[in-house]
């Protein structure tokens, strides 16, 4: 890590401006990461591609076993730290792996992220030293498979609402855990479980280590596999405890942290399931341009229609899109777990810390990237036509497999509002400062313009010059609605969910214009020719998507002159000196892309 790199706070995106060269881009992979890429890609070919159909006949034993292989390959371990027989890797080796190993099928993708994010993850960060040797090592070989038990019926999005009881015993030696989980990723065939349970009138939930072994389950039983729309081998069953005696030494953390802990997780699974999502909207699209190429209607190609082109150029500007962000954020992430240890701070909580600055980058992904998988995927079906729609080809599953991205690891909902939340209170606590830009921007808007046209020559200096533009727009809706409701902002959802849309679009724009710029500067503006293309096409919907969340916010909290002066604020910071040829951008990108017959950025 170099030391003259500015990196941002969680969130200061919005009020700072960040130069290309202190991002990271998937170009900037070391030749370690370049290897372990191609040998997950590999192994994701050769052993899980082939057998898509046996993942839809619900075959769990075969996603048993390719977990277990996935162990011996040493990829269930790449977070895990050596002392605890992993491989001890960065968090963006972590997301790497995750990215390339899901993108075959979610039945896989969900056993894996469910393994070594929430079943693994929470010990190595909040087990004591005995945990961590006695567990952490069969988790990371493969030799035991992790599940974590949170939800309950009844209690969704509350995850500190569970009713799962722990009760100490007369001799307090252990806890007896009684009460219901459903929705358990890899229940089937797990061998530990972290479930939450609430002690006598706590408060708050605690987190609990317990074994699970069928041959004598301790009072342990599971419901029947469940019937879901897709990731059809993926085990998922309710869990049933009926006074499951787990010693006091299975106690994860103290007692209490439990939902402290259940957040934190969901922080890390969040950046996580954005990762999942990336390589599946890359093979769905390669899949989709391959077939375009070879179906012929009236002669043609239908990969040479207009129609066809402004779909292959959105499937590709997503993907594009969607890995420059969920890399930047992820060497912030391992970038700030090196500050931290480097002043003195253990691994746990250097990791704890390093991801719990990022919240906000984590729900922003989480959101974006699944929504532009099912979009991906959606128009990967609309491309094979009828075919599409058939379980003979991988467009019906993927299309499935997608739609559970949008409400496992909090609902888009949720992670909405959070995101505008937490930017909040990051501005309570000094770490963003909200104000200063806010005001600024309030007496912008009563001054009189500028009329200068300004010179826009230099690669996306007009782009660049929207970005800050925009960033405008989403303090001067969020500054007013603050001044306006105060605390009583967390319950006007529907503007929470505009501004979140605000802030969701500016950050996905700057990662892609800065990783486009970075690329150029050192690869020459010709190799990037359908880089810039695809970053101004999505700068462009961009600027669509806050003008329109912006006023729908505007027209509600603001009235009379006010709400005069904002929209005409609103409509000088979305407008544009030079409008794009946004069908000659889409034709470009299409081009290039049926041209190399794959996704290939």
């Amino acid at each position: 890590m170099t030391n003259d790199k500015e990196i941002l706070r969680g969130g200061q995106f919005i009020v700072k401006e960040t130069n290309c060269e202190d991002i990271f881009t998937p170009e900037d992979f070391t030749e370690e990461q370049k290897m372990m890429k191609a040998m997950v890609t590999e192994f994701v070919d050769r052993e899980v591609w082939p057998h898509k159909a046996r993942f839809e006949k619900k075959d769990y034993a075969l996603t048993e076993e390719l977990m277990k292989k996935i162990g011996d390959l040493g990829l269930l371990g790449v977070a895990v730290p050596e002392a605890y027989g992993g491989m001890g890797m960065g968090f963006v080796s972590t997301m790497l792996v995750c990215d390339y190993i899901s993108g075959a099928t979610g039945s896989l993708g969900t056993a894996f992220g469910a393994h070594t994010g929430i079943g693994t993850m929470p010990i190595t960060l909040y087990g004591t030293e005995a945990q961590k040797q006695k567990y952490v090592p069969k988790l990371a070989s493969g030799e035991w498979i992790g599940a974590y038990c949170l939800t309950e019926p009844g209690a969704g999005s509350d995850a500190n609402s569970g009713k799962t009881k722990a009760v100490l015993s007369d001799d307090g030696k252990y806890y007896s855990i009684s009460g219901q989980k459903m929705w358990i990723s890899n229940a089937g065939f797990c061998n530990l479980m972290i479930v939450f349970a609430r002690i006598e009138d706590d408060k708050y939930i605690t987190s609990f280590i317990v074994e699970y072994d069928k041959n004598n389950p301790n009072g342990i039983t599971l419901g029947d596999e469940e019937h879901k729309l897709g990731i059809h081998a993926s085990s998922t069953r309710q869990v049933f405890f009926s006074d499951t005696k787990v010693p006091i030494e299975n106690m994860l953390s103290e007692r209490g942290k439990g939902f402290k802990i259940a957040m934190n997780a969901l922080n890390i699974g969040r950046i996580k399931l954005s990762a999942a999502c990336l390589d599946a909207q890359r093979r769905v699209t390669t899949e989709a341009v391959k077939y375009a190429n070879e179906r012929k209607q009236f002669k043609t190609p239908i990969a040479q229609f207009g129609a066809i082109k402004a779909k292959i150029a959105e499937m590709s500007t997503a993907a594009y899109v969607d890995e420059s962000a969920a890399y930047r954020a992820s060497k912030n992430i391992e970038d700030r777990i090196a500050m931290r240890e480097a002043d003195g701070n253990t691994h746990q909580e250097a990791e704890l810390k390093g991801v719990e600055e990022y919240a906000i980058e984590c729900s922003i992904l989480k959101v974006r990237v699944s929504e532009d998988a099912q979009k991906t995927t959606d128009e990967g079906i609309q491309i094979f036509g009828g075919m599409g729609f058939s379980a003979d080809t991988p467009m019906e599953s993927a299309w499935r497999d997608a739609r559970i991205s949008r409400i496992y690891e909090g609902t888009n909902e949720i992670n909405r509002m959070l995101t505008v939340g937490m930017l909040i209170k990051k501005a309570m606590k000094g770490h963003v400062d909200l104000l200063t830009p806010a005001m600024a921007v309030a007496d912008e808007l009563t001054a009189i313009p500028s009329f200068d046209i300004p010179d826009y020559s230099e690669l996306f200096s007009e782009e660049k010059a929207i970005l800050a533009k925009l960033k405008k727009v989403f303090l001067m809706v969020a500054g007013a609605a603050i001044q306006k409701f105060g605390p009583e902002l967390e319950s006007h959802q529907q503007l929470l969910l505009a501004a979140s849309d605000i802030l969701i679009e500016i950050y996905m724009a700057e990662s892609v214009i800065l990783r486009t710029e970075k690329n150029a500067k050192r690869f020459g503006e010709d190799s990037q020719k359908t880089q810039i293309a695809m970053s101004q096409l999505n700068l462009y919907k961009a600027v669509d998507i806050v003008s329109d969340k912006a006023k729908e916010g505007i027209l509600y909290f603001a009235e009379g002159d006010e709400q005069k002066m904002m929209l005409m604020g609103l409509r000088r910071f979305t407008k544009y000196t030079n409008h794009p040829n946004v069908i000659n951008l889409r034709n470009e990108i299409a081009e290039k892309v049926t041209t190399e017959n794959k996704y290939c950025f």
